[in-house]
């Protein structure tokens, strides 16, 4: 199992890196719009049991929010930073939402986090894109999202004895969060340090390890809503990995998250 998920987790970034670094900006945008759709896809399966039509339906509900923020964003920029807000807003109601009532779903809730949840994480990373011409923003969220998921994972497996939210992802300990975090922390310190135009490290670095904590609850929540749906996975898509949302499911939670910030910091414009 853990081969299949390196094997995969290589060729995704294999992927990504060749999009992302051999092909104009445009490019980036486009493959982050087809991987927001693909998980709109999926999250129609926590909605209800439509079948197509209901995915068709939700997929194209998210498409026209896309779709919207991209006019809106065109006429004012300050409309990214209103979308910032609620997007962080929204996931400190879902952490509230994770902690109090994992177990109150229904399908109405399941749409709106959906939409909460894709819409402004594609706004965030096409805004990173397209005002910078660059696609290192995009590139360096998903690697402290990664480096949260990584440390997770073997400091749980490791270390894990103390449960994080037993009864929405039981596997996940307060271990694997620290670890988590904290190889966070060091990829940004790395990257502060050499990669990224920022001017104060040590500010920086301790907003992503505030973004790499929140990047968990976009984790849980999306735990959560796959444990009411009784589902294992949001697809197959991926060997070793399930589907797009449970590659994304953190990223929704850290790009506006980010982006936030960086624009608090004045590090983008």
């Amino acid at each position: 199992m853990l081969k299949e998920r390196v094997l995969t987790a290589i060729v995704l970034v294999v992927v990504l890196l060749g999009v992302m670094l051999g092909l104009p900006p445009m490019a980036t945008v486009v493959l982050l719009t087809l991987l927001v759709l693909i998980g709109a896809w999926e999250w129609a399966g926590f909605i209800g049991k439509g079948g197509p039509a209901l995915r068709v339906g939700f997929t194209a509900a998210v498409g026209l929010g896309l779709f919207g923020c991209l006019q809106l964003y065109s006429a004012s920029t300050s409309f990214v930073s209103v979308v910032m807000w609620v997007a962080v807003a929204w996931w400190f109601i879902a952490f509230l939402w994770v902690c109090l009532a994992p177990a109150r779903v229904n399908a109405l809730s399941a749409a709106l986090a959906g939409l909460l949840s894709l819409v402004p994480c594609w706004l965030a990373l096409v805004y990173v894109t397209v005002s910078t011409q660059n696609t290192h923003w995009v590139l360096f969220t998903l690697a402290l999202v990664w480096a949260a998921d990584t440390g997770a994972f073997f400091a749980g497996r490791w270390l894990g004895r103390v449960p994080l939210a037993p009864r929405v992802s039981p596997k996940k300990t307060w271990e694997g969060v620290i670890g988590g975090v904290l190889l966070s922390g060091f990829v940004a310190w790395l990257a502060a340090h050499w990669l990224l135009p920022v001017n104060d490290p040590w500010p920086f670095v301790m907003v992503c390890v505030a973004v790499a904590a929140l990047s968990i609850v976009g984790d849980l929540t999306e735990s959560m809503l796959k444990r009411a749906a009784g589902l294992k996975d949001s697809g197959s898509l991926f060997p070793g990995h399930g589907g797009m949302l449970d590659r994304i499911d953190s990223v929704t939670a850290a790009a506006p998250a980010l982006v936030f910030a960086l624009l608090g910091l004045k590090v983008i414009p």
